[in-house]
């Protein structure tokens, strides 16, 4: 097994070179029709992908052995749309795996054959991530000096970490940070390594990923250095968490929940920890393989099929409110000027009251 250490170097171009692989379901567009020798085509393609590719051999096996069942049992035979028999071998298949990044996608348009990305590709999809601000939603202070990074995804484009950058050194002179994580579904590693390397004063190991394809495990580490400050370690960090947490985003909750460098508050996240890609299998149908997994250095193991608990369980709609008091009553503790305490307990007053109403 081939061994790899990947730093999170805080420059943007390294977000290119990252491991990204996370579930992502393009778009659909209008149904289409099956008959039995395109669902046949289908079922074998997607089974030798996995048996090929999928993690866990003995799990694809498993999964082979299963739809082969249904097929013979005829279970299939009645569904004529594209979209049901995508959305039923999906079913089946985590019926098996429980594993929710595995899926079976339709998609009306064209799926080309694998290539690389032409520089008219790579055009376009920048300029897509950059009119979403590579999914910083919102970069704020807070009442009490509070810092806020409402994150809607972990962005890979070669332009996020100049966003990034900007939005930790804006949020630098904060007494605690806010990372809101409710409507994030995950992205690339490389992002989590950036924001992750300004939560600690020295280099810290994140997580592992292994890979089946190749037998490697890949170690990624935050950074030695930084552009502008650090947050430091001395500061409060809370993550704020939904069902609707999933996949990057959990490795980002994941790696700081185990290193003990953030709060968790809200919901158990969608338990999604098995990196991978997708694979073609006809011109409207392929199949989003998870061909690796994650391993903690602390845990030895992940957060697939469990996700991740909160240290503090509430409704993701409360989890800004209960984390924004509970990092303001955190502040207040350490303050010692009379003047600063007096405006955390009126700070602490407006938010209890506005909760409570």
């Amino acid at each position: 097994m081939k061994l790899t250490r990947v730093r999170a170097f805080i420059v943007p171009i390294a977000l290119l070179a990252a491991v990204s692989g996370r579930a992502q379901q393009p778009p659909q567009g209008p149904d289409g029709t099956v008959d039995a020798a395109m669902r046949s085509q289908v079922i074998d393609g997607a089974l030798n992908h996995l048996k090929t590719a999928y993690v866990f051999p003995e799990t694809a096996s498993k999964m082979s052995d299963a739809i082969r069942a249904r097929a013979e049992r005829k279970e299939y035979e009645s569904i004529t749309s594209a979209q049901a028999f995508a959305e039923a071998l999906t079913t089946h298949l985590q019926e098996v795996s429980h594993d929710k990044h595995l899926r079976v996608l339709y998609t009306a348009d064209p799926i080309p054959e694998r290539r690389m990305p032409s520089p008219e590709d790579r055009a376009r999809a920048i300029a897509e991530e950059r009119r979403r601000n590579f999914a910083f939603e919102r970069v704020e202070r807070l009442d009490g000096n509070v810092g806020y990074i409402d994150l809607r995804g972990f962005s890979g484009s070669p332009e996020a970490g100049e966003t990034a950058v900007a939005a930790m050194n804006f949020l630098a002179g904060t007494d605690a940070l806010i990372f809101d994580l409710t409507r994030n579904g995950g992205g690339s590693p490389a992002m989590i390594g950036l924001l992750s390397s300004y939560l600690f004063d020295d280099v810290v190991h994140l997580n592992d990923f292994y890979w089946r394809e190749s037998d490697e495990t890949r170690q990624f580490w935050t950074s030695p250095h930084v552009q502008g400050r650090r947050y430091g370690v001395g500061k409060p960090v809370y993550i704020l968490t939904s069902t609707r947490t999933f996949s990057a985003a959990e490795e980002f909750t994941y790696n700081l929940k185990n290193l003990k460098r953030a709060t968790i508050v809200g919901e158990t996240t969608g338990g999604g920890a098995h990196p991978g890609g997708t694979r073609r299998i006809t011109d409207h149908f392929a199949i989003w393989v998870p061909a690796g997994r994650a391993i903690s250095p602390i845990t030895k193991t992940n957060w697939e099929g469990t996700g991740i608990e909160p240290h503090i369980k509430v409704e993701a709609a409360r989890a800004l409110t209960t984390a924004h008091l509970d990092a303001l009553k955190k502040i207040k503790e350490t303050a010692t000027d009379a003047r600063h305490k007096e405006a955390l307990d009126r700070a602490i007053a407006l938010l209890e009251k506005s909760s409570s109403q």
